[in-house]
């Protein structure tokens, strides 16, 4: 039997998140983009951000499911998740602070040493990852997982992205590049240290000889998913180089169309491929849960990638943005609204489901994520983009809730956690996707075309719904 928490345990054990995702708020779509940009310039910026994203976010599959592994078998007397934990945020603390000297550099040299030191951060993220995300399971009785989780979430969603929006993302707008390094090391360091308050029951036996196998099943999955994505994105880029010469219209039409082509092909091949390494010849047996990845991963394409570009797409659409850093305040804002609306629509859709459905509920997520898109993309002010912002946020936030507890019904009882496993691989490949295929297209037709792409995908993701049959 697991201990009774005191209230203030029910923060510690979960603050790490909150530190967490300000890093990536802060990190992702405000200063790598926009360091990135420096570093390039206008022609390429989006080409060699979706390289360095690709990159990172393999790096960090691979990483985290390496030290979930490892704090699971850790003996320490410290406890099996902390050591881990300030391991992991002491190390990325040195790396942002590098990423902040890296500022004074120029040219491609500068680009090369970003790309180095944002892969390092991800390592240090993803090890203070892994080990957070073994708390709850660890520490918290059954019948207080529920409240534990509901903590975790407020920490992890709203809370941080209102501090990324009105006080980092401030800073940056103002030119104080330096003022929001400091304040998110100093958020990581307070979390940290409040994390090392939790009381943690060492392991009394030594754990049994670790089965490596489903890492490097993974490790496989990883590096053939990657190939299909650097393959897509070549082919993508071939054509829209072959059909350079059309202007206007025809261009803009020729130019989305392949892109959206080319993701819906690496998606769909990318998740064929990475459930055959995993599953073998039983894929042929679980295509409903095949086809739940698809959905996934389509979706997830546009979702996490419309934050990693909105301050290009906003440097293109607002005239007043194309200078500086002022861009920094509007872009997180934008992700602010999305990210609340998340939460907002998270809290009804559990009743939703029971009402129409889930399958139901995973269309009607597309279709407010599409529109959403379409009125971003539409928008003449930022009073507008935010509406869009807001019902696209209500689409995502109604599409975790459904599409999760629907895979939870599909996978098998015995292989649950081999099945759901498989759902990482969507989360980062969908990063990887569309940004690595995505900034070309932002490059050489525009950040409007390439939303609007992202928007499609979302509405593509509805396809994969029909494919899903419950026996």
């Amino acid at each position: 039997m697991k201990r009774e928490l005191r209230w203030h345990e029910y923060i510690t054990i979960n603050i790490n998140w909150f530190n967490l995702t300000t890093r990536s708020q802060v990190l992702t779509p405000l200063i790598i983009p926009l360091l990135v940009q420096q570093f390039v310039g206008e022609a390429n910026k989006g080409s060699y951000t979706g390289m360095i994203r690709l990159w990172a976010l393999m790096a960090a599959l691979l990483i985290q499911a390496l030290m979930g592994i490892l704090s699971d078998r850790n003996t320490s007397k410290f406890g099996r998740r902390r050591p881990f934990i300030f391991v992991g945020v002491v190390f990325e603390v040195i790396v942002i602070i590098l990423i902040g000297l890296s500022a004074q550099l120029e040219g491609m040299s500068g680009y090369w040493i970003l790309f180095g030191l944002y892969i390092l951060s991800m390592v240090g993220a993803n090890i203070s990852h892994a080990a957070t995300q073994g708390l709850i399971p660890d520490i918290v009785s059954s019948e207080k997982k529920g409240l534990a989780s509901g903590i975790k979430t407020l920490l992890e969603l709203p809370l941080p992205l209102v501090f990324a929006s009105f006080v980092v993302a401030g800073m940056i707008e103002q030119g104080n590049l330096w003022g929001a390094i400091f304040a998110l090391i100093t958020v990581m360091l307070v979390a940290m240290g409040l994390t090392m308050l939790v009381k943690e029951e060492p392991l009394s036996e030594t754990p049994p000889p670790t089965n490596w196998t489903p890492f490097f099943r993974l490790l496989a999955m990883t590096g053939a998913f990657t190939a299909i994505i650097l393959g897509s994105g070549w082919a993508v880029n071939q054509v829209i180089r072959s059909f350079g010469e059309l202007t206007g219209t025809t261009q803009l039409l020729v130019s989305g169309i392949t892109g959206l082509l080319g993701m819906g092909v690496a998606v769909f091949v990318g998740v064929l491929l990475s459930t055959a390494i995993s599953l073998g010849d039983d894929r042929k047996n679980q295509k409903p849960f095949v086809w739940w990845v698809i959905n996934r991963l389509a979706f997830l394409v546009g979702a996490t990638n419309f934050a990693g570009f909105m301050v290009f797409f906003l440097q293109e659409k607002f005239p007043e943005y194309r200078d500086g850093f002022e861009v920094a305040g509007p872009a997180a804002r934008i992700t602010m609204f999305i990210g609340i609306f998340i939460l907002l629509s998270a809290i009804p859709s559990g009743w939703l489901a029971d009402k129409i459905g889930k399958k139901p509920l995973i269309v009607l997520a597309g279709l407010l994520a599409g529109v959403g898109a379409a009125i971003i993309v539409l928008a003449p002010d930022m009073t507008l983009t935010f509406v869009g912002a807001s019902i696209a946020g209500a689409g995502v936030g109604f599409f975790y809730s459904a599409n999760w507890a629907l895979g939870t019904e599909i996978v098998p009882a015995d292989r649950a956690g081999e099945f759901l496993g498989l759902s990482n691989l969507a989360g980062a490949g969908a990063g990887a996707v569309g940004a690595y295929i995505g900034g070309p297209i932002g490059d050489s037709s525009g950040y409007v075309l390439l939303m609007s792409i992202y928007g499609a995908m979302a509405l593509f993701s509805i396809i994969a719904v029909l494919g899903i049959k419950m026996e």
